[in-house]
């Protein structure tokens, strides 16, 4: 971890109209996240932590404030701007892996790089790396759905690492886990990071997961806080 500045958030705002009202998701928050840093945003549900991970990701629009990147304003990037981010810059990790049924394990391990114009062939020499680093060696081949809820989050890890991200933003990444599985995908996690240098933003409700973390601050009602 050094002190170069990755993310810097300034008076960040989110909200969202309905027929009937406004809803504030998002208020007033500013934040900095150093490169190499693994950082846990803690919040219950409806906290608006998932919507700080998506706008984060370019994923969302901010109503007011900026996200800098780099030192580049996410909200100043044109739409193939934002989706070359999206792929090359930002690895994802979603509570549900979301991954693609028809296709195998090292497919979709080697989608993010299948999808941005890379030779397939060494795609998927990388995505069988990638599968043996999270512990499912030899499962390259294998359909995904047949694969159990814990191997197909660390088969997602493994797509979230496979163009070499300067971030991995996870949204409750051990959610849907029993507390085996999840406990391997947390020391996973942490271990990219620490090895790799990969700066790491998750947001959980899970404290012991966010005390894996260098840092961690709270999420209550839009706003955030520092730990206590």
């Amino acid at each position: 971890m050094n002190d170069q500045t990755v993310y810097e958030l300034n008076k960040l705002d989110k909200t969202i109209s309905t027929p009937s009202e406004d809803l504030t998701i998002l208020t007033d928050v500013s934040l900095r996240v150093r490169s190499g840093e693994s950082l846990a945003v803690v919040g219950a549900s409806g906290s608006g932590k998932t919507t700080l991970l998506h706008l984060m990701g370019g994923l969302d629009t901010p109503s007011g404030g900026e996200i800098l990147f780099m030192g580049r304003d996410l909200n100043q990037l044109s739409w193939k701007e934002l989706a070359e981010f999206r792929n090359r810059t930002v690895g994802f990790v979603f509570q549900f892996h979301h991954l693609l049924p028809e296709f195998n394990a090292a497919e979709n391990v080697a989608m993010p790089a299948l999808i941005s114009g890379g030779n397939r062939r060494n795609a998927l020499a990388k995505a069988g790396e990638l599968l043996e680093l999270v512990g499912l060696a030899g499962r390259s081949e294998q359909q995904v759905m047949t694969l159990s809820g814990g191997e197909r989050q660390r088969v997602a890890v493994a797509r979230a690492l496979m163009q070499d991200p300067e971030v991995i933003l996870a949204d409750e990444p051990t959610g849907n886990l029993d507390d085996r599985n999840g406990a391997l995908v947390a020391d996973l996690l942490a271990h990219v990071n620490t090895s790799f240098g990969t700066t790491l933003v998750l947001v959980t409700h899970n404290l012991e997961l966010a005390e894996l973390m260098n840092r961690k601050i709270f999420l209550r009602s839009g706003r955030l806080y520092d730990a206590p």
